[in-house]
């Protein structure tokens, strides 16, 4: 899943950055207003955590845009501002939720998952490839009734994998969707991480559900018995 961070206050900003991505998202961040909005409309983000006192252009300003532009993803607005005024301000021009700085991150993340919950009534609750299943709300993934313990850089690219069950998947897309925009590292690092998935959701339990499509990329299909 993809976070939009858009604070100028950049060692927050950053440390929002860190420990989203330990969570397993993939985070994009801009410390300016106007490029806040260039990346909200140009980006399928699930989530947008939004702070109100903005350079360029504030908060407000940002999410009436958005709206106008028929950008629905949730926004949780963020400042430093508690008057009820200023949160009936937020909620009226289409915010989803609002949180008065300094937040405790325990918080944060309850809220963001909170938001994800109920801005994503297509997702089904558990998703599924033969015997593999995976709830995102849970962040659970097992091979009928037992649990497999993933990293989240695994996990996330598992899903990747599962929401395309049937389908190819090639490696940039995996990287678009795991790691970000701007990586510019080595595409094999794909390769290995589909090894790393490979070892704990079939060998482990004798299966090939992973499949290299030669050229193409990746496909995960229903339980085929190894040989």
């Amino acid at each position: 899943m993809r976070i939009l961070v858009i604070d100028d206050e950049v060692r927050l900003a950053e440390a929002l950055r860190r420990g989203l991505t330990s969570e397993g998202f993939v985070v994009e961040v801009a410390h300016d207003g106007h490029i806040g909005l260039e990346y909200a409309t140009s980006g399928a983000f699930d989530a947008i955590v939004l702070d109100i006192m903005l350079p360029g252009m504030n908060g407000y300003e940002i999410i009436r845009e958005l709206r106008r532009r028929q950008v629905w993803a949730p926004v949780l607005m963020l400042s430093a501002k508690d008057g009820e005024y200023d949160q009936a301000d937020a909620f009226d021009l289409g915010a989803d939720d609002y949180l008065t700085k300094p937040f405790s991150y325990v918080i944060l993340m309850a809220r963001i998952r909170a938001l994800l919950r109920r801005t994503a009534p297509e997702r089904p609750a558990v998703l599924t490839a033969g015997s593999l299943s995976m709830d995102p709300a849970l962040r659970r993934v097992a091979r009928g009734g037992t649990e497999i313990q993933l990293t989240p850089r695994e996990y996330s690219v598992l899903e990747c994998l599962i929401r395309s069950k049937g389908s190819v998947v090639s490696k940039s897309d995996i990287l678009r969707a795991v790691w970000d925009a701007h990586y510019d590292g080595d595409e094999n690092v794909v390769e290995v991480y589909i090894a790393y998935l490979r070892k704990k959701v079939d060998a482990a339990f004798g299966v090939e559900t992973i499949m290299t499509v030669r050229g193409s990329g990746y496909r995960l299909r229903e339980d085929i018995i190894a040989p």
